[in-house]
């Protein structure tokens, strides 16, 4: 797709991957809705951002898990742009618990990060989708290697990106005949605030050992991850219902000599 005078949503765009996509797209010219639940100075910079780059875009707070959230920003999305042409389902959440200490989940740790995970890209897919069906469109769900086979920030995290990868298949074939791509991509580290914030003072030594463990010997930027996504929206019109791992090799190990 050509991105050019279209106009996407993207969630949890306030920080990270969803502020970096965001900024992507609208270089590429297109219009953007940036969705965010609690970092409101934080969007209103994503914002500001990305109105300086010149294209049109504007700002919606609103918890994916809540359907009439999903359905206020599909609605908000027509009025500012007149069209939907691409989401991108980034809001997520998780909570850090070693996954050895099954007690220490909860059942509102499984409803929290489902609700966001799961049920809010599946939400907002259902908002959007009768607009997407007008000219075709794109969906990039964000999850993540830990719903493939790596270890995560939780177990309920890695089983909500599992579900997601899932999902991804199964929506794809149902909006296959509308002529909406759905894709995902799933990120391994990728270095900002929410990993600091969530590792503390375990951070550099949690980088630094993925790196090692990397054949890039490298982590991503949230620039890398837009990259990524918005590949699968300008490429190929005939890649559906795949996931891309972005995660400098971590998945295979370390390179060989």
């Amino acid at each position: 797709m050509n991105v050019q005078g279209k106009a996407a949503i993207v969630t949890g765009a306030s920080r990270g991957v969803g502020k970096a996509t965001a900024l992507a797209l609208a270089e590429l010219g297109c219009d953007v809705l940036l969705n965010y639940r609690q970092s409101k100075q934080q969007a209103e910079t994503a914002l500001a951002e990305v109105l300086a780059i010149g294209g049109k875009a504007v700002l919606y707070a609103g918890d994916v898990a809540d359907d009439q959230a999903c359905q206020d920003l599909a609605t908000l999305a027509m009025e500012s742009f007149g069209r939907i042409d691409i989401l991108v389902n980034n809001a997520g959440t998780t909570r850090f618990i070693g996954h050895s200490d099954l007690q220490a989940v909860t059942d509102e740790d499984w409803k929290l990060i489902f609700g966001v995970n799961v049920v809010g890209p599946f939400q907002c897919v259902r908002a959007v989708s009768p607009y997407l069906k007008t000219a075709g469109g794109e969906i990039v769900n964000i999850a993540s290697i830990a719903g493939i086979d790596m270890a995560g920030s939780s177990i309920p995290y890695g089983a909500s990106k599992a579900a997601l990868i899932k999902m991804t298949i199964d929506l794809a074939r149902v909006l296959g005949a509308d002529n909406i791509r759905v894709n995902a991509v799933a990120p391994g580290f990728i270095e900002g605030q929410w990993l600091r914030e969530g590792l503390g003072d375990n951070y550099a030594a949690a980088k630094e050992a993925v790196m090692k463990n990397s054949a890039l010997n490298r982590v991503n930027q949230p620039e890398d991850v837009a990259a990524a996504i918005v590949s699968l929206i300008t490429g190929s019109d005939l890649v559906t219902g795949e996931t891309i791992t972005v995660d400098g090799g971590n998945r295979l190990g370390p390179k060989v000599s």
